[in-house]
């Protein structure tokens, strides 16, 4: 148990910046995800925390000791990478009791044998105990490199995408799994991943990375409805965020939107209004997901957009239709028993109460529709 108070950090490897810059502070037993696309650091912020990467500069600090020339050994702390690094010639039983038979962190073998049990039971691996890594699948490998992390004490857990391996049902379970260990041994665990279930389940707070720098730190609701830029948008929801190119005009002494130089306009709630009159562009960008937009295939009235289908997807309970609309394409999530024919011609109406917006130049976040609203249930959650 420690809290992890990072300042600074740059680390470099020959002309690459790694991580620039990086500080962020981990609460004292704290689920923190680290959250991004590949190559964005995460792993390599994780390695410094572990102390097998060093950086060019700034401080980590472990529990309020600077621990930058501390060895790995050292830190006290637990590691799984998403590479298993398992003892070829040693059983599972023995790569699991492997941390507990250190001479740092010695156990006896009572101790061991209860700690093996319990964690190879939740992981569903007790019936491997006797097999080698080379008798196991990629999936029971990462299971084991989990378990050996899991039997430890240590001040943090450090979980580099350690459910990558596994498959749907079991990577559901182990989610809860992971929570629940958090909280009834009072661990402070940071973990990477590039799923977003992932992250909005598992994780008190988020930090999102992004060519090594922290883009965004907050909670699963403030990253998915008040993103503070569009890349932040598009990482959380499947479908993706629709992003709809939009031009500010004033009509009837009110402020509205003309979407993809269609005719039809677009009021935003009266709530944003300020926040939009106030930015210097009339380039905007609007932000809509694809459960908030309706679709029929017969025009209800002139309030509609037009476009045509361009993919038609069934995923299991739900269909994503893929509409054409001028240069865009946005993604509808639709019922189960839609169906629908390539090029034909569809309307569509977003649910402008629940749309975001942004600046179209800078792509920063500006506002949403019912931000309030918003703000007021990330407070509860």
């Amino acid at each position: 148990m420690a809290k992890i108070e990072l300042e600074g950090i740059t680390k470099k490897f020959g002309e690459v910046v790694a991580l620039d810059n990086v500080s962020l502070t981990i609460e004292d037993n704290e689920f923190f995800v680290l959250f991004g696309p590949a190559g964005a650091g995460k792993t390599t912020l994780l390695k410094t925390i572990a102390g097998a990467e060093f950086p060019e500069q700034g401080l980590v600090k472990i529990g309020g000791e600077i621990a930058n020339h501390v060895e790995s050994k050292d830190r006290n702390v637990a590691m799984v990478f998403e590479n298993y690094a398992l003892y070829p010639n040693l059983s599972v039983y023995d790569n699991i009791a492997s941390p507990m038979r250190s001479k740092l962190y010695k156990k006896d073998e009572e101790y061991i044998k209860y700690a093996i049990e319990k964690v190879t039971k939740m992981m569903k691996i007790d019936h491997l105990l006797e097999r080698k890594p080379s008798q196991l699948s990629n999936g029971q490998r990462q299971r084991v490199a989990l378990g050996r992390c899991l039997v430890r004490e240590p001040n943090v857990f450090l979980m580099d995408e350690p459910l990558a391996h596994l498959d749907a049902k079991l990577r559901h379970f182990m989610r809860g799994e992971l929570k629940e260990m958090q909280t009834s041994i009072n661990s402070t665990t940071i973990y990477v991943t590039h799923d977003y279930l992932e992250a909005m389940s598992l994780a008190d707070r988020i930090a999102i990375l992004d060519y090594g720098k922290i883009v965004q730190i907050g909670t699963a609701q403030e990253m998915y409805y008040t993103p503070c830029n569009e890349f932040v948008a598009r990482l959380f929801g499947e479908p993706e965020i629709n992003i709809l190119k939009a031009k500010k005009i004033t009509k009837d002494n009110r402020i509205a939107f003309q979407i993809e130089e269609q005719d039809v306009l677009l009021y935003p709630e009266e709530d944003t209004i300020q926040a939009l009159s106030e930015v210097g562009t009339d380039n905007i960008h609007i932000g809509i997901r694809g459960n908030d937009i309706s679709f029929a295939f017969e025009k209800p009235s002139n309030d509609w957009l037009e476009g045509s289908v361009y993919a038609n997807e069934p995923i299991g309970n739900k269909v994503i239709m893929t509409v054409k609309m001028g240069d865009a394409k946005i993604a509808i999530t639709c019922p189960n028993d839609t169906s629908a024919d390539m090029d034909q011609e569809v309307y569509v109406r977003l649910n402008m109460k629940n749309a975001l917006f942004f600046n179209g130049e800078t792509q920063r976040f500006i506002t949403r529709n019912n931000i309030s609203h918003y703000a007021e249930n990330g407070k509860k959650g």
